[in-house]
């Protein structure tokens, strides 16, 4: 057990982690080189933590004999190469969180889909009456939830970053949902890295443990051979197959948590299910099968995925305006995202995208593009990946530097019965603070709309 911790980084995980470590009896240090949000500083202050900010005392974090790595904090931070050079062990702060608590933990990752997905599963949790705490990447620190601990599970998203600094940590059930390129300056760009680094999700399983994974996946499926996994493996399928895990057919999920024999013995129709779109799908059976595995009834479940509320910013539903559909996906950072999210729809799209390009292949969405995509509306202050891209393959492609003008351009170009979608596949920092002010500012444009639009009914 470290006897002197250092915290680097002050967020919600770093905060988390310090109220922990001092919560049982260790010796606690938080440094930030950056400036600590007020409501961080509060909870150290309160709990009389001694930290710094704007700089790290470089012989002070030295002096530690474990270090809690905040995941926003890259392996090439000068700070961070200092530490290894010492030998001085980095951890995450669910690693170091996973000591001190006896529940049973649903471990979520992913390139896409993991939010939805732990949002999910916990919300079917909770309406069954289990004790479950929400966690991770998600924004929800579970180190300072343990300080309590009074849940039987933890439904924890899990990031590559965060799985990078992960050795011990063992979940109950682990769900790998897709692996595709994305963050790969943290990785050196190499691809394999990016790979291995999801698939630490597994690291530790045991045959008392399970494994849920997308077997449509090449990479996944792949990149399994390479492992020797103990755990019990349940494969979720867009197609039917007659393994252990969940399949879609004919708009039904069938699940077999059981034999080959059983293949489909329980089954649910997509028409009760909250979530649309393909990806959905995967998404839903993910999240039922981890609830099948802890007992949760079906009729229960069938409940839970019918009144289950998606997050902000992931193909949020803002509303219908003159026949012309809404929806803000503004948490679609990468390619293969906005390929979820061009499928999820029928209709003729209006597709706002761009930002900050990271160095995206967009070869990809061709195919959907040029059957979905009427017009593009490219948001951001260097368009050319986008317009090299798609120009002369979408009908309309227009630019825009501002959310206004492109709801504006977006809503000219659109006809009854389209979609208006904001799915970026770029970050967001060039025009905004992050995907959330992104996709604050559009919704607040599309519901400024609607307030004009109701006004505009004359009463009869």
């Amino acid at each position: 057990m470290s006897e002197n911790m250092v915290v680097l980084g002050a967020g919600e995980s770093g905060c988390g982690a310090a109220l922990l470590a001092q919560a049982k009896g260790l010796s606690v240090f938080v440094s930030d080189s950056g400036i600590i949000e007020d409501r961080y500083r509060r909870q150290l202050e309160h709990q009389a933590i001694e930290f710094e900010e704007g700089s790290h005392s470089k012989d002070r974090v030295l002096a530690a004999t474990e270090v809690v790595k905040s995941p926003g904090i890259p392996d090439t931070a000068d700070i961070v190469v200092a530490c290894r050079e010492r030998n001085i062990p980095i951890i995450s702060e669910l690693e170091f969180a996973a000591r001190y608590t006896d529940a049973k933990i649903i471990a979520i990752t992913g390139t896409n889909g993991k939010t939805t997905t732990t949002l999910l599963t916990h919300h079917i949790l909770k309406h069954c009456g289990i004790k479950a705490g929400l966690a991770g990447n998600i924004g929800h620190s579970l180190a300072k939830q343990v300080i309590e601990d009074n849940c039987d599970y933890y439904v924890v998203e899990v990031s590559s970053f965060q799985l990078d600094t992960m050795y011990k940590f063992r979940a109950h059930i682990a769900i790998l949902l897709n692996i595709t390129k994305d963050h790969l300056n943290r990785y050196e760009n190499d691809f394999q890295k990016y790979i291995a680094s999801k698939f630490r999700i597994t690291q530790n399983l045991t045959e008392e443990n399970c494994f849920i994974y997308f077997s449509d996946d090449e990479v996944i499926t792949s990149e399994m051979q390479r492992h020797q996994l103990e755990a019990a493996r349940f494969a979720v399928s867009m197609a039917r197959h007659n393994n252990p895990g969940a399949f879609y057919e004919d708009e039904k999920l069938y699940f077999n948590i059981n034999s080959p024999d059983e293949t489909g013995s329980i089954e649910i129709s997509t028409s009760d299910i909250a979530l649309q779109g393909p990806h959905n799908m995967v998404n839903a059976m993910a999240a039922s099968l981890a609830a099948l595995l802890c007992d949760v009834p079906l009729h229960r479940l069938v409940v839970a995925l019918g009144s289950f509320k998606n997050t902000a910013h992931r193909l949020e539903f803002l509303g219908n305006i003159d026949g012309i559909t809404y929806v803000n996906d503004s948490k679609a950072t990468n390619v293969d995202a906005v390929s979820y999210a061009l499928q999820s729809y029928d209709q003729h799209i209006v597709w706002i995208a761009g930002g900050v390009d990271k160095g995206n292949n967009y070869q990809p969405l061709l195919s959907v593009v040029r059957s979905k995509v009427k017009a593009l509306v490219c948001l951001g202050k260097d368009n050319r990946p986008l317009l090299e891209a798609f120009e002369g393959k979408v009908p309309i492609c227009r630019q825009a530097d501002s959310m206004e003008l492109a709801v504006a351009m977006a809503t000219e170009v659109a006809s009854d019965g389209d979609v208006v979608l904001l799915s970026p596949a770029c970050a967001s920092f060039d025009l905004f603070r992050d995907y959330q002010q992104r996709g604050d500012e559009f919704k607040k444009l599309i519901n400024d709309k609607k307030k004009v639009s109701s006004s505009e009914v004359i009463p009869v």
